[in-house]
């Protein structure tokens, strides 16, 4: 007889405690395999799927698409050790009984908890699905039950029954954006799956009625203004910023350097052959060797136990915009690598971002953040600190400046510093000594030397 097990939504990392069900990959009845997975959800920090440690066949989902779930919520059961109902007597329940052991053949064993953005315990290549894509689509769009014979077609404007037939997340984005009920969409793709150009088409005629003159309220005495909901990533970003300016009393510091000699060392370095060096990189250099000279700064503080923990190994985050939002991606070990691993990983990380990729590993951990907001065409900012990290240098953008060069007055590449700083952790003084040694590698690199 078969046994049926219940897998919850695992744990989803640092600070993670919902998920946003994206899409299935699995419908009842399916048969899966350990370490298969099972469902696309979007947390606060990347978009990932969630295997299964269990093989069998899923006999019950929990959540439509669209759903937050919190961590330790039902996500499936899957019936294991059996033929899960199956018609003792029948052709359908040899094949299912079948099924259901070529699954559990892959392995013997539960393969443990599930962390998200790694899989399981088990081998990579358990790590597959059983079904082939193209089955998928077909089972994902397909009716919760089958019409009654006879029966008329349901018309184009009623409500889509059971999980809606959309596959891409991006649709879903779009639609979840601008407030479009998919369950209204008929989608034009196979199996009635639901396409952007769907989307598109419904909101243009949206937007075509809702341009039509009508008649306003005589009580009506103000617009109502438009509402968004504080969750993903965005509402990630508001609870992070709430609690460190809530819990950190942070300070800020800046000061305007002369950047001329360090892009005209990045020049002469990429002139030179070999792989390109980012600036982002050698910002980073100087920002874990003034760390080395400054380490209260790469610390964080233990409330309950009234400690200040100074930290051994510089894990360098960095600010990422991306059209899901802002994230803060980690390079681990920043203070070992050269500046060409650096400019690798930034590259990396940055790509993965863009992709909506990264795992919670990528985006935990970090002791220090550097944040270039010069890309967005702005000279200075007060960086709000990441908790529970103690300091962000925030560099803005490098521009031709009139600048006192020798005793002369003379055009230079200008860029502002500032140094946002927890003041539980350290003093102006350390915070100005930071700062000023970092402008003073900015504007001469060959300080750097010193330290090699």
């Amino acid at each position: 007889m078969a046994q049926v097990l219940e897998f919850k939504l695992p744990d989803l990392g640092e600070g993670l405690t919902e998920a946003e069900i994206v899409r299935w990959l699995v419908n009842v009845g399916d048969v899966v395999a350990i370490d298969q997975p099972v469902v696309e959800v979007e947390t606060a920090k990347a978009m990932v799927e969630v295997p299964c440690p269990y093989g069998g066949v899923v006999t019950a989902r929990f959540g439509e698409e669209g759903t937050e779930l919190p961590v330790g919520a039902p996500l499936l059961t899957v019936a294991v050790g059996g033929t899960a109902g199956s018609d003792a007597s029948g052709d359908a329940g040899a094949s299912e009984a079948s099924a259901v052991s070529a699954a559990q053949a892959e392995s013997s064993e539960y393969s443990g908890n599930v962390l998200v953005g790694y899989g399981t315990a088990g081998p990579a290549a358990r790590r597959r699905r059983v079904r082939h894509e193209s089955a998928a689509v077909a089972k994902a769009v397909a009716p919760v039950s089958a019409p009654v014979s006879g029966s008329a077609p349901a018309p184009a404007s009623a409500p889509v029954a059971g999980p809606v037939p959309v596959i891409s997340p991006l649709v879903r984005k779009l639609a979840r954006d601008k407030g479009l009920d998919l369950r209204e969409v008929r989608g034009s793709g196979p199996a009635g799956l639901i396409l952007r150009a769907d989307v598109e088409s419904a909101l243009a005629a949206a937007e075509t009625v809702a341009a039509r003159p009508a008649p306003v309220p005589a009580a009506a005495v103000a617009a109502v203004g438009e509402r968004v909901p504080l969750r993903g990533v965005r509402g990630a970003v508001a609870d992070k910023l709430s609690r460190s300016r809530t819990e950190i009393p942070d300070a800020t510091c800046w000061v305007d350097a002369d950047a001329t000699e360090l892009m005209a060392a990045r020049a002469a370095m990429n002139a030179a052959g070999g792989p390109k060096i980012s600036l982002l990189a050698l910002l980073a250099r100087i920002c874990t060797h003034a760390l080395a000279r400054y380490p209260e700064l790469n610390s964080t503080v233990d409330t309950a136990a009234r400690e200040i923990v100074r930290l051994p190994s510089v894990h360098l985050g960095f600010a990422a915009q991306t059209e899901r939002g802002l994230v803060v991606p980690v390079v681990r070990d920043a203070g070992t690598r050269t500046a060409e691993s650096l400019t690798e990983e930034f590259a990396r990380l940055t790509e993965s971002a863009r992709q909506g990729t990264l795992t919670p590993g990528d985006l935990t951990g970090g002791t220090f953040t550097l944040n270039n907001y010069g890309v967005f065409g702005v000279d200075g900012s007060t960086p709000i600190i990441n908790h529970p990290e103690a300091a962000m240098l925030g560099v803005g953008r490098i521009i031709p400046k009139p600048w006192v060069h020798e005793g002369e007055l003379a055009v230079r590449k200008v860029v502002q510093l500032s140094l946002t700083f927890d003041h539980r952790v350290c003093d102006g003084g350390t915070a100005g000594g930071f700062l000023r040694y970092v402008a003073d590698c900015v504007e001469h690199p060959t300080v750097l030397l010193r330290t090699l």
